[in-house]
């Protein structure tokens, strides 16, 4: 009998948009369930999909302060406030209006809670002083629109209110679990999450993302490696402009499965969508469909770790034609779904060993920096 997956999903998280003509609209989200149940004829044989609750304020809480809400909630009911830059960037503002989209609120709240969702399916019932046992109804939950990791305490950014990758990690840590895997796969850096649990050993978080010299938001240095009890425990692999599939696997292989051995997390949490795809227009990664199902597949391997409990937050792309086969390329590493192979081939114009040299420099420079805090890097 296959194991089934839980997919949390809420139909209103279209309204999870920002307007036409920004790089973020809501259309993303059905587009890409419609073609997965199209390449996928039997998905309720893998799937169960979960529809989730809004989050409450007491949520929200575990991360942004009550300021920051308050406000977010007035501006997007249509209030205009004078002094909004104080609490989020233009980049969160509807081209057509210039300011914050209206009921953008509302549908962050839907985002998060659908995020939690997946967590309390995951998590619910382990016991805090078990390592490994126990656990909710399913191992793994795909929390459709998940992974805002730009959003901070008090100020929104990168097309993101609240950080459900934050609160969802908190709220874990509030039932009790001590070690948090927390694997960013954007194109982007995710500086949202790093500053949240910068000073917190409790929550690896390790990120691989374009080079910050060269992509928003200008952070995710190998030097960013946290402080006090975090120190040690944020881990930026940035990768070059061009970088491609090998160089992926020589991330995983060489830093990412080495830091998790040791580390031994209770549960990983995973986010990033479709922006390292070699069409993306926001980016300049070349990571192609076979290498997203590669990073699937090695998320998968990465949970066994955790007795396969793993949550996966999937929400950024830029190439709504590219979107729906990145993101279920993932699934289908992550998964083992049987989904035709011959959807994921596609002509490229470049070496899949793209970047892979700078890579290389690279992860020795981030071994070196690592080794005084990692018994592998030694």
């Amino acid at each position: 009998m296959t194991e089934k997956t839980a997919l949390v999903y809420n139909p209103e998280i279209k309204n999870y948009s920002f307007g036409k003509g920004h790089p973020f609209t809501g259309e993303r989200f059905e587009i890409f369930l419609k073609f997965l149940k199209e390449k996928l004829p039997d998905f309720n044989d893998y799937f169960v999909e979960v529809k989730p609750r809004l989050a409450t304020e007491e949520d929200l809480r575990l991360f942004h302060n009550q300021e920051y809400i308050e406000a977010m909630k007035r501006a997007s009911g249509g209030e205009i406030l004078p002094n909004i830059f104080q609490y989020t960037s233009v980049d969160n503002f509807d081209p057509s209006t210039s300011y914050l989209p209206k009921g953008i609120e509302k549908a962050t709240r839907v985002l998060v809670g659908t995020t939690l969702m997946a967590a309390k399916l995951v998590l619910e019932g382990t016991p805090p002083h078990q390592k490994f046992g126990g656990g909710g109804k399913f191992k793994k939950a795909i929390a459709v629109g998940g992974g805002l990791h730009h959003a901070k305490k008090s100020f929104g950014e990168g097309f993101c209110v609240y950080n459900d990758v934050v609160i969802c990690a908190k709220r874990l840590l509030n039932w009790g679990l001590k070690r948090i895997l927390i694997l960013d796969t954007d194109a982007h850096a995710g500086n949202g999450t790093k500053e949240a649990f910068y000073e917190d050993g409790r929550v690896l978080f390790i990120d691989i993302h374009q080079d910050p010299k060269t992509l928003y938001p200008g952070t995710g240095f190998i030097e960013e490696i946290g402080k006090g009890k975090g120190e040690g425990f944020i881990v930026n692999i940035p990768l070059p402009p061009g970088a491609s599939d090998f160089a992926y696997q020589y991330c995983f292989e060489k830093i990412i499965f080495p830091l998790a051995k040791e580390f031994e997390p209770e549960i990983i949490i995973r986010n990033g969508g479709s922006d390292p795809h070699f069409q993306d227009q926001l980016t300049n990664l070349r990571l192609t469909l076979e290498g997203f199902k590669m990073i699937g597949q090695n998320v998968r391997k990465l949970a066994e770790i955790c007795d396969g409990k793993e949550i996966d937050l999937i929400a950024s792309g830029y190439n709504l034609k590219i979107l729906p086969f990145a993101w279920t390329a993932l699934l289908t590493g992550l998964l083992n779904l049987p989904i035709d192979e011959k959807i994921f081939k596609e002509k490229i114009s470049h070496q899949k060993n793209s970047g892979l040299k700078e890579t290389k420099e690279t992860t020795e420079k981030l071994k070196e920096i690592l080794k005084k805090y990692w018994k592998c890097f030694k």
